[in-house]
């Protein structure tokens, strides 16, 4: 068995399909969209098989995402390296997005460092 893909739903379809496909070499599908409910979507896929699906419909509830919850706590991604997890995190860093951890090596032994992207969601990057 394997994961299929990993859904998340956002207010911004395009700028977290932006995000995906600029920083993490994704690449979109052309998009989906249902006249009837307005809901939209892009599937993104990486070179590993792995997909994500991006999601919006219109009236969702946007509740603060606190970083400490139960539910799901964030997305990974494997990069190949140290020097392309240092590399990306800088980056993104001076992009203005929120580095909360690392680039470090934690007491399990992975190189990481996570930041909070596409609407207070996590993201984190291993080698």
């Amino acid at each position: 068995m394997k994961i299929e893909h990993i859904a998340l739903y956002v207010n911004e379809l395009e700028k977290a399909r932006d995000f995906f496909v600029n920083y993490l070499n994704g690449t979109s599908n052309a998009g989906y969209h249902n006249p009837k409910t307005d809901f939209r979507s892009y599937f993104i896929s990486f070179e590993d098989g792995a997909r994500l699906e991006l999601m919006h419909k219109p009236e969702m509830t946007d509740n603060e995402k606190h970083l400490n919850r139960t539910g799901y706590a964030h997305v990974a991604f494997s990069l190949g390296s140290k020097e392309k997890v240092d590399s990306l995190t800088a980056k993104l860093k001076s992009d203005g997005y929120e580095v909360i951890s690392g680039p470090r090596t934690t007491g399990d032994g992975y190189y990481e460092s996570c930041i909070v992207a596409i609407e207070g969601n996590q993201i984190e990057f291993t080698e």
